[in-house]
């Protein structure tokens, strides 16, 4: 599903934010990546959604050598991917079903599709009677629960969640995991980078922590290990 091979990342200025790290994260699992600020989290997200390229060392993804797309070739790359973000990066202008059947329209979806769709996973979400709401009207829980449903929409096989919980309450933040455990169970795969230590030592999922751009851990059923 998702492989690192070897893999090193350094900027231009020298940095170097990851140093030879491999690891395979199969279908279905559920991950967290840990870490202190700096560790080189950002990075690792950043290389699985092809925002940066790694210096050294293959990313695969689906079989697929993410380092050797082009431009063209990086949208479709996309489409198996949804990506929650910690700011939820909804359009202001867009009704709650707007922005997430923007997430449809821009990958060439139906009408009929969109109206099937849209609505399924404002439900799975809770916010099917938001529908009509834009985001400024409403709490943080629910654009971030917006911002889940917009990319679960296309039905990708995996979800990267960037520090989804870092701008909500330990409750709200809470739902979401909960929500995100959800949609493991369903099938999808989920990699979640954050710093949450409660929701970590909760769930009890593997944990993959990085350290000065190594991997310091890989368990199983991990704890997230750092005081905040």
């Amino acid at each position: 599903m998702i492989i690192f091979s070897n893999v090193s990342k350094t900027y231009e200025n020298g940095t170097k934010a990851l140093d030879n790290i491999s690891f395979y994260i199969d279908r279905g699992e559920f991950v967290f990546i840990v870490g202190p600020s700096g560790a080189g989290k950002s990075t690792l997200i950043k290389l699985l959604m092809h925002e940066e390229t790694a210096t050294s060392g293959d990313v695969i993804i689906n079989n697929v050598k993410v380092n050797g797309l082009n431009q063209k070739q990086i949208p479709y790359l996309r489409r198996n991917m949804g990506v929650v973000f910690q700011d939820f990066r909804l359009l202001p202008k867009k009704t709650v079903y707007e922005n997430v059947s923007f997430a449809m329209e821009i990958v060439g979806a139906s009408r009929r599709e969109i109206r099937r769709q849209v609505p399924s996973v404002l439900s799975m979400v809770g916010l099917s009677h938001k529908a009509k709401m834009y985001p400024s009207q409403l709490s943080g829980g629910e654009q971030q629960r917006v911002a889940l449903a917009r990319a679960l929409v296309n039905n990708p096989a995996f979800l990267i969640a960037d520090e989804p919980t870092g701008n909500l309450n330990p409750k709200t933040a809470m739902e979401i995991v909960s929500l995100l455990n959800e949609v493991n169970k369903r099938g999808t795969t989920v990699v979640m980078a954050t710093h949450a230590k409660d929701i970590v030592d909760q769930m009890k999922k593997r944990v993959i922590a990085i350290e000065d751009g190594v991997i310091a851990r890989d368990e199983a059923r991990g704890v997230y290990g750092y005081e905040n």
